[in-house]
């Protein structure tokens, strides 16, 4: 069996791949140019990837190819449709990074509401010593308690968020399709409208493409947080840009974006310095223990594909 791993360099390099190597033949890549990726997986058997784009273009030469094995639970890089066609199965890694992307969540979430990169630049700048006051009360911070959290999809990683929020004391409220579940649940503009903190946690699709709109973010209260973990097109990136320029929203906390690596013309490089942002490099689903379970339930896949088992199968 000839396998093919992609992008190697997005897992990390502590990551040991020996439960994939003990499968077959292994060849890995740091990184795979779009030009490239044609003629590196015509001879696999299996291919392994986790933000390469893969269609009709690029899988149409790979004559041997029976199956790809995505080291995400996201798969909207791949033409599932023509792999369908084409009779390759697709296999995902559900659940894995749930605690990881509800760590990071949290982390931004109490960062930005508790205004901490404002504080701690007070004291590093040198400006709390020169004070000579004890404390700094400004700008002014909430408890969670007195908050309303609105988490926008119920699955994995929403229900673990929601569940930190209401231990934190937060009124939590959920948009999502199943009406089943022990919180609250609100529609999209309700949510948008009333709520403190605002975090995403759904699948990109036609559906929920530029859910977070810009007339929702219009809608939102002049504190409100939002923080998107989900994927970047979930929401009008620049709709949320001029919200922050303008005053219209308390804060933002974003991990993925629309296009990944962003490039100086994408809306947020104008708020890259403002103190009521944060923006990470699509690494909350990336803790050591996160990638380790996603290794091991890749090999599963593929031993679990050539056994017939279709456990994480979606072609």
């Amino acid at each position: 069996m000839k396998i093919v791993v992609l992008d190697k360099s997005t897992l990390g390099e502590d990551i040991d791949l020996s439960p994939i190597y003990a499968l077959g033949e292994v060849k890995e890549f740091e990184n795979t140019s779009p030009e490239d990726v044609a003629e590196r997986i015509s001879d696999a058997d299996v291919v392994i990837i986790n933000k390469i784009k893969l269609n009709e273009n690029n899988l149409n030469n790979a004559k041997k190819l029976k199956l790809i094995c995505v080291a995400a639970t996201g798969y909207d890089n791949i033409d599932t449709q023509y792999c369908k066609e084409a009779s390759i199965a697709l296999y995902n890694v559900p659940g894995y990074s749930t605690d990881s992307v509800a760590q990071v969540t949290l982390s931004m979430a109490l960062s930005l509401v508790t205004h901490l990169k404002e504080y701690e630049g007070f004291v590093r700048g040198g400006d709390y010593s020169k004070s000579g006051v004890a404390n700094k009360l400004t700008p002014v911070y909430h408890e969670l308690s007195s908050l309303k959290w609105g988490v926008v999809g119920g699955g994995g990683i929403g229900t673990k968020v929601a569940e930190i929020a209401e231990a934190f004391g937060c009124k939590v409220f959920m948009c999502r399709r199943k009406q089943e579940g022990r919180f609250p649940l609100a529609d999209i503009d309700t949510l948008c409208k009333e709520c403190d903190i605002i975090s995403l946690h759904v699948p990109l699709s036609e559906e929920t493409r530029n859910l977070i709109s810009a007339e929702r973010i219009a809608s939102m209260k002049e504190n409100a947080v939002v923080i998107n973990t989900a994927r970047g097109a979930v929401a009008d990136e620049k709709a949320l840009a001029d919200a922050i320029k303008n005053e219209k929203i308390g804060g933002l906390g974003v991990d993925v974006y629309s296009t990944e690596p962003f490039g100086e013309n994408h809306p947020y490089t104008e708020i890259l310095g403002f103190d009521n942002v944060c923006f990470t490099p699509h690494m909350a689903w990336g803790s050591f223990e996160a990638r380790n379970r996603c290794v091991k339930t890749m090999a599963e896949n593929i031993q679990n594909f050539y056994d017939g088992n279709n456990k994480n199968k979606i072609v």
